[in-house]
């Protein structure tokens, strides 16, 4: 007899490249929880092995230690494609080796899907567009990007990576799919990666002042973890002609000073917002336009920031508080 799974659909072999990061791992309970086999794959860069820990023992789940800039050969149904430093302190760290990431492990697991003609589904990033001259940002805008600045390695690759996976699919006419991934947070995010959710949240819960770049009156759009991962999976499970690229973010947009507030309501405490130079590259604004996502996908996000940010904040008091901080990570 056939095993269906909880969604009425038939369980795949899926492999998640990236797997043990902050997304990736959320990607992968909830693939296991509709049902499926997954095979986590990561190199635990900045990815960790805490992050699946609860996973290790599920009869479904199953983890491999990879670097995705090295061919890899194994047997599945889908790719989700989500391996790339994402912070910029991570990617900064050794940009060399973030664009090999983006280039050469798109190579990789195209050819990989290519050979077993299965789905592949590539998480790319709003920072594709750089610092916009359109607001708010459409899959159909071409971006404003500085090609030889500190954020290159990261925005470029990522474009390149999108290059290589529509080359790809009129080529070979591989079934792809392009997500391009807004600001993101949750529980799972490093503490020390530099995004400005975490930054502001473990300053705040150490009573440390925040530190704001500019005046703080560039914005940002913010989506809860577990709504991208509804967005992914729905991408997947769309008709093979609905390639993308396609923006999956909540479209709130708010003020990082706006965001350092809430912060600091939400926790308490005396810290203050302090300010910082702006750094190089650094976008002005950033809000997706979902219509798209909207109607093709029925997909919207359905957490509201200062619920995202509860639930977030509880996570970091708990890591702080149990002395599980993990290793400081690089400086850039």
């Amino acid at each position: 007899m056939v095993n269906i799974n909880p969604n009425g659909l038939l369980p795949k072999r899926i492999a998640v490249t990236g797997g043990a990061g902050f997304v990736g791992s959320h990607l992968c309970e909830a693939l296991l929880a509709r049902g499926h086999e997954v095979l986590c794959i990561d190199n635990f860069y900045t990815g960790a092995r805490s992050n699946v820990q609860n996973l290790l023992t599920h009869p479904r789940f199953e983890l491999m230690r990879h670097d995705i800039t090295f061919p890899l050969y194994i047997e599945v149904d889908e790719i989700y494609n989500l391996a790339c430093p994402a912070s910029p302190v991570h990617y900064q760290f050794d940009p060399v080796q973030t664009l090999k990431t983006s280039v050469i492990g798109a190579i990789n697991t195209l050819g990989l899907a290519k050979r077993l003609r299965v789905p592949i589904l590539q998480a790319s990033t709003s920072e594709v567009y750089g610092d916009p001259e359109v607001h708010p940002q459409t899959e159909d805008y071409w971006g404003n990007v500085n090609p030889i600045g500190p954020r290159s390695c990261y925005d470029e690759g990522k474009r390149c990576a999108e290059t290589l996976f529509f080359d790809y699919h009129r080529q070979h006419q591989l079934a792809i799919k392009v997500v391009r991934i807004f600001n993101t947070y949750g529980p799972r995010m490093h503490p020390n990666d530099g995004r400005v959710v975490s930054n502001f949240i473990v300053q705040a819960l150490r009573g440390e002042d925040i530190t704001i770049f500019g005046d703080g009156s560039q914005t940002r759009s913010f989506c809860y973890v577990d709504d991208l991962v509804r967005g992914l999976i729905a991408m997947m499970e769309s008709p093979r002609e609905v390639v993308g690229p396609i923006n999956i973010g909540n479209p709130s947009e708010f003020t990082i000073r706006q965001l350092a507030e809430m912060v600091i309501e939400l926790i308490g405490g005396s810290s203050r917002i302090v300010q910082r130079p702006l750094p190089q590259d650094d976008p002005k604004q950033r809000q997706p336009d979902i219509t798209q996502a909207r109607d093709t996908l029925g997909w919207l996000p359905t957490i509201a920031l200062r619920e995202g940010l509860v639930r977030t904040i509880s996570y970091f008091d708990t890591l702080l508080g149990t002395g599980a901080m993990p290793i400081p990570a690089p400086s850039a």
